[in-house]
């Protein structure tokens, strides 16, 4: 293997090289993106670690996003990425990957976290502990309404089907119009008991990504269902944050809002809609199948520095159980304010 140069980067200039790589790899993700690296230090304070090889003549030969996660309640950890679905390591073959790992761990144990986590699909080569509590669900769209009606399961289908005569409408937002969607975002993860993001990092996402980051509301003769903050990537969309009123429950307007994205990402020439990552045999994994979608396992994998054990986030635990029920009687405006406090060192 030639000799590889492995550093992080240091400007601006940096970031456009770092995203040309990105975009010209098949396995990166849209977590692999460079604007990561602006997004989570100034709406989560998190510290950006961007690791990248080099060859002799200096050209990119693969890249890993890192981010150190320092909280009181959640230990100090370097997680690749935090937010993100999929992280980890990318090169020009296994063997660059493989030393940009060795240098993640390395970076681990200089600045002493409990633990290094790597988001990756696959498994890679090392012989880190691993969890498979994740799977993520990935489907092939058609580039017409009818066909993408077809792939829904027969019983959702009904559900789309009435959704659809509904008279819902879809409107576009900007950085400047997050209000709808903050409002049913934060009532829906507030009455799941979860701690909700703040304002500014969706609005710094929508800056960071432009048109690749879409904000959407579903409404009613003018009045708000849902709402839901989208990426596209390459050939892939992500709906990654999406949250209902509890009027939408009998609407089905969140149904009609995801079959609507896909239609209208198929008609642009979209391949792949990117449902997410839910947690085994949750509510939300069962009703991505009911879509249609097949699971496909996620490999967290872990390097262990100070700590003894895998980290444990995983809200289903007992320890969690009296915050959640908790964190629900909150009144919306409290949620809206302490959420965030929590939120970014759960993502």
């Amino acid at each position: 293997m030639p000799e590889l140069s492995i550093s992080t980067i240091t400007g601006a200039s940096d970031l456009e090289c770092w995203d040309a790589y990105v975009d010209g790899h098949p396995d990166s993700t849209f977590f692999h993106r460079a604007g990561w690296y602006k997004v989570l230090p100034a709406a989560m304070g998190h510290r950006p670690y961007y690791l990248w090889a080099h060859d002799e003549e200096g050209s990119v030969k693969g890249i890993m996003p890192l981010f150190q996660v320092k909280s009181f309640l959640f230990g100090n950890n370097l997680v690749s990425i935090p937010m993100g679905v999929y992280g980890g390591a990318i090169g020009d073959t296994p063997e660059i990957q493989s030393e940009l790992e060795l240098a993640a761990a390395n970076l681990a144990r200089e600045l002493e976290v409990d633990s290094l986590e790597v988001r990756n699909v696959l498994p890679s080569q090392t012989e880190w502990p691993r969890k498979s509590m994740h799977s993520t669900f990935i489907k092939e769209i058609a580039d017409n309404d009818a066909d993408n009606l077809a792939l829904v399961k027969y019983k959702q289908r009904a559900v789309v089907r009435k959704a659809l005569k509904m008279g819902f409408t879809t409107e576009f937002k900007e950085e400047y119009e997050l209000d709808e969607f903050f409002y049913a975002y934060s009532t829906s993860v507030r009455n799941l008991g979860t701690p909700v993001f703040s304002k500014s990092y969706f609005r710094a996402l929508k800056i960071a990504f432009g048109d690749d980051c879409e904000i959407v509301s579903i409404k009613k003769d003018g009045e708000l269902h849902c709402a839901l903050v989208s990426f596209y990537f390459k050939d892939h969309v992500l709906p990654f944050y999406g949250g209902g009123l509890p009027v939408s429950r009998k609407s089905k307007a969140m149904d009609f809002m995801y079959f609507d994205q896909m239609c209208r990402a198929g008609r642009r020439g979209i391949r792949y809609y990117d449902f997410g990552r839910s947690k085994n045999d949750s509510g939300p994994y069962n009703y991505k199948r009911h879509w249609g979608f097949e699971p496909t396992p996620l490999n967290y994998e872990y390097y262990l520095v100070k700590s003894e054990q895998l980290p444990d986030l995983n809200p289903q635990s007992a320890k969690y159980a009296m915050m959640i029920e908790t964190w629900k009687k909150l009144p919306l405006w409290l949620s809206q304010a302490m959420g965030p406090v929590v939120s970014k060192y759960l993502g």
